[in-house]
């Protein structure tokens, strides 16, 4: 009950446990054209290039970040919490003159100060996380992408915490490149990086392709400034997943059977669904956590669904209290990172496990430790108010 990883739905554990086939069987292809259609639903786009990135959610970051940046490009990033410090920290390896900006963690950017920031930098890409589970808040994107067609920006943002928890329109909100993971609201292992492109960030890639020696044809691009990554580089993934077949690199068959049945589990459910279970259990937790009188943490307005920042109490060991949890009652919930380590503890709701059951016992299992540690709290408080909240949804 952390920031994730989460409990994998079994759903998605029993796809895992089927037997692998060739990476250009007929029925390996059509998985993997199916995995394509499901994301299109999932982050809500038509973008044909929508594919998988075969690693955690960090590569693909760091594969829409190389391909998308030429060497000397001036990237902004608007940092409010440890996975801007990410972005920047890939962006810089990939070459590009960072620029950025930076609020109090807790904290989010207003469109105007994004834009003011864009017209000083010209930059030729903004790169955003949407959700950061280190403060628990989601940046607001809806105005960001008309901002960045008015400046001729590519709009980039990474949705590994908030996919399928959160509100998320990237052909509406005007998104050029879109990151995720699967192992928090999708509910399954870290492992495959879900990618979109819109085909202007397509035109960027493309026109830094070169294919490699030993699988080109004649006529293949060979360029000297080619994508700085070869297991990154996105024009020859878009062709090893587009109708050439090109070959690449050996598809992680395992785990796109995880990614395709994360997906057929969030469609089947509704995205709009899926949101609202998310918002119900994510507000059944912050008000049973509050209700047990500890202070939720940063702006709650802009709070993700699906993870609640709450301040530990003085005097207490945060870490005895999380490592008591664990092995008593066998249930993990977060620390926290920088300025925030030993301040706050991050509880999620996320996935398979926003549930009404996970909710309660995990409210009332704090309850129990916080009493031993010497916090004073009112017997089945937590519970009560998480209760409240479900009686008032019926």
């Amino acid at each position: 009950m952390g920031p994730g990883p989460i409990n994998a739905d079994p759903r998605v554990l029993r796809a895992m446990s089927a037997q692998l086939v060739g990476q250009y069987d007929p029925a390996m292809t059509a998985y993997m054209a199916e995995t394509q259609e499901l994301y299109r639903d999932v982050f809500r786009t038509a973008n044909d290039a929508t594919l998988l990135i075969d690693g955690t959610s960090r590569a693909g970051i760091e594969a829409a970040l190389v391909s998308l940046i030429t060497p000397g490009d001036r990237v902004l990033v608007p940092i409010f919490g440890r996975f801007g410090h990410l972005l920047v920290e890939i962006a810089e390896r990939c070459g590009a003159d960072v620029h950025t900006i930076e609020t109090e963690w807790g904290t989010v950017f207003a469109p105007e100060q994004i834009e003011a920031a864009i017209i000083e930098v010209r930059p030729a890409l903004l790169a955003v996380v949407h959700g950061d589970t280190s403060t628990t808040l989601a940046q607001p994107l809806e105005d960001l992408g008309a901002i960045c067609r008015a400046h001729d920006v590519l709009f980039y943002t990474d949705v590994t915490a908030s996919i399928g928890g959160n509100e998320f329109l990237a052909d509406e909100w005007g998104l050029d490149a879109v990151t995720a993971g699967l192992q928090k609201c999708l509910g399954g292992p870290s492992g495959s990086a879900p990618i979109t492109l819109s085909p202007r960030a397509v035109d960027v890639i493309t026109a830094r392709k070169s294919i490699e020696a030993g699988i080109r044809a004649e006529g293949d691009a060979v360029r000297d400034d080619r994508i700085r990554s070869n297991y990154f580089d996105l024009a020859m993934v878009l062709d090893y997943w587009g109708p050439r077949r090109l070959n690449h690199h050996t598809e992680a068959t395992t785990m796109l059977y995880g990614a395709r049945e994360c997906a057929r589990i969030l469609v089947e459910e509704g995205l709009e669904t899926a949101w609202q279970r998310h918002r119900l259990h994510g507000t059944a937790m912050a008000e049973g956590l509050a209700a047990l009188g500890l202070a939720v943490f940063g702006d709650q307005q802009h709070r993700m669904n699906n993870v609640v920042g709450v301040e530990i109490p003085d005097g207490v060991d945060g870490e005895a209290i999380r490592s008591e949890l664990l092995h008593d009652y066998g249930i993990e919930i977060g620390t926290s990172f920088g300025p925030l380590h030993g301040r706050i503890w991050r509880v999620g709701t996320m996935g398979y496990n926003a549930r009404k059951d996970a909710v309660l016992v995990t409210l009332a299992s704090l309850e129990q430790v916080l009493r031993r540690a010497g916090v004073r709290v009112s017997a089945g408080a937590g519970a009560s108010a998480a209760q409240d909240v479900y009686g008032s949804a019926v």
